[in-house]
Order: C-alpha cells, then sequence, then structure tokens
C-alpha cells in the first residue's frame, strides 16, 4: 500500500536508506553505502508539505519511501529507496507513480530525477519506466543546481545522470 507519509514515519525513512545502501558496498562504492541518510527534520518537512510518500507493509510500517521536490516546473525525485527485505515487489515503481500521479494533479509537466548510469538497480529501472537520459544541454539551472549539489557532497558528476519523464496531458 502506499500512502503519504507522516512525521511519525522518519525513523523508518532513516533504517530503511541505511539498509538499502548497503547494496552499494557489495558493488565497491563505499562512499554511497556509508553516506548519512537525510535528517529526521528535513523527512517530517517533507511529509508536512504533502511531498513524501511510503509503501508500508500489513502493519502499516514503513518499507519503502519517495520524497519530491519542484524544479523548473517539474516533480523531481529527490529520493525513492525500498528496504532490501522488500526490493523485487514493484514498491519502488508505485512509489515512483504516486509521485507522477501527484505531479499530474499539480500540472507539472514532467518528473526528473538523478541517478548512477551504470548501476542495474538505477538507470535501467527508470528507463524501463519510461524515463530518458537529458544531455547537458538540456538541463534546466535548477537540474544544473542539483547535480553541482550532488557533486559537492562527493558524488562523482562522470557516473551520474539527470533524467526525465513527460508527462502526458500536460
Amino acid at each position: 500500500m502506499i500512502r503519504p507519509a507522516r512525521p511519525q514515519d522518519a525513523a523508518d525513512e532513516r533504517s530503511i536508506e541505511r539498509a538499502a545502501g548497503a547494496r552499494f558496498a557489495d558493488i565497491g562504492m563505499l562512499f554511497v553505502a556509508e553516506h548519512e541518510p537525510m535528517s529526521a527534520e528535513e523527512l517530517v518537512k517533507y511529509a508536512r508539505e504533502g511531498r513524501s510518500w511510503v509503501a508500508t507493509d500489513s502493519d502499516d510500517r514503513a518499507v519503502g519511501y519517495v520524497i519530491a521536490d519542484v524544479a523548473a516546473g517539474c516533480a523531481h525525485i529527490e529520493q525513492v529507496t525500498v528496504h532490501p527485505d522488500h526490493q523485487g515487489e514493484g514498491l519502488g515503481r508505485a512509489l515512483i507513480s504516486e509521485v507522477e500521479r501527484w505531479a499530474a494533479e499539480e500540472g507539472l509537466a514532467a518528473v526528473t530525477l538523478t541517478t548512477f548510469a551504470d548501476v542495474s538497480w538505477n538507470r535501467p529501472l527508470y528507463e524501463h519506466l519510461g524515463y530518458t537520459v537529458l544531455d547537458d544541454y538540456e538541463l534546466s539551472p535548477e537540474l544544473r543546481q542539483i547535480r553541482d549539489a550532488e557533486t559537492s557532497r562527493g558524488l562523482d558528476p562522470s557516473t551520474r545522470v539527470c533524467m526525465r519523464k513527460r508527462l502526458s496531458g500536460t
């Protein structure tokens, strides 16, 4: 089930991020695996602003989450993560679909995201869902700022791509 995130989900969201991040150690991306999740305060802010959703188990406990911003007239997926115990169940796709639904309701033209180009559960999944890689000249100033902020946090820009999915009817 997908529902809007609540402030009290923040601790679970941080745990989900840590558990899911461990997969990056298995492919030699220790820096990513050791990266500290977004603060509980930031996650609570997203929940209160209605820009965060969780996938829940049968006990209504969060097992995956997505948070979104708005950048250059598009919804921007800031983070989407599913706990490893629940990966492969379609929850990531459902969370992304929820952002797409929200973006369409808000009248936004597209959904954007940044991701790793060569990680099997990143770019290929988004391409399967209809996202396309943007060339550098297609990046809005806001996407450039997002990419620059990622670089300042230590992510190698040569390993990252910006992607977009245009929404029908906008």
